[in-house]
Formats: C-alpha cells, sequence, structure tokens
C-alpha cells in the first residue's frame, strides 16, 4: 500500500515513543505460553478475513473507546498488530497516552505473521 509521506512523518514521530516488537519474537513468547493480549487494530473486514489464533479485535477506530472496558488492568502486557506496523504504532501511542505502561506495537504486523507461518484463525 502506498502512504502518504504526511502519514509516514506522522508514524515515524511516533514510533520513537513505542515500544516495539516484532513477529519472530511474539511467536516465540506465545509458543512458550507467555502470557500475552494480542490485539488486532485492523478494520472489521480485514479482521474477518483472518487473525493471529488467540486475539482480540479492536480496531483503531474503537480501542481508545473501548480499551479500559475489555483491559482494565493498566499493566497488563498488550502487543497490537495491524497489517505491517504503523497502525499499531499509532494505537500504542494513544494507550501509552491513556496510561497502559506495557504495550508493545509488532513491526510486521498480519503481513509478517502470515510469512513467519504463525497460527492464524478465522
Amino acid at each position: 500500500m502506498d502512504h502518504s509521506p504526511e502519514f509516514l512523518k506522522l508514524v515515524q514521530a511516533v514510533k520513537k515513543g513505542v515500544k516495539e516488537t516484532d513477529v519472530a519474537t511474539v511467536k516465540k513468547r506465545l509458543e512458550k505460553g507467555e502470557k500475552l493480549l494480542l490485539i488486532d487494530v485492523r478494520e472489521d473486514n480485514e479482521w474477518d478475513r483472518g487473525h493471529i489464533k488467540g486475539a482480540r479485535h479492536l480496531g483503531r477506530g474503537i480501542i481508545e473507546r473501548d480499551i479500559v472496558k475489555e483491559i482494565p488492568d493498566k499493566n497488563a502486557e498488550i502487543v497490537l498488530y495491524c497489517g505491517g506496523g504503523f497502525r499499531s504504532a499509532l494505537s500504542a501511542d494513544n494507550l501509552q497516552k491513556m496510561g497502559y505502561a506495557n504495550v508493545w506495537s509488532m513491526d510486521g504486523g498480519w503481513r509478517g505473521w502470515l510469512d513467519a507461518g504463525g497460527p492464524t484463525e478465522k
């Protein structure tokens, strides 16, 4: 997908202030049985086509509205993902501003997860 220079500039600025992880690390941690709350911030139609096994869906358009109800523990370890890592970084930035202390953006996102052969479901 082609992104505008303005959007890319915004994402790069936000990424400086959020914690990032990658697909390989998340996959290994899940294989070890670690408790991570995976949140898919993609659009409904993207979620419906498939998502990471065990993930929850809180799209970018509603995550700030619904996160406290869904995950009231602001110290819970949350890993956000989108298609590639841009929308998840923007969402992570906002969750940090809301007081979530242990939120990560997964660089590589859904596309990276599929490339790595991670478990998925519909």
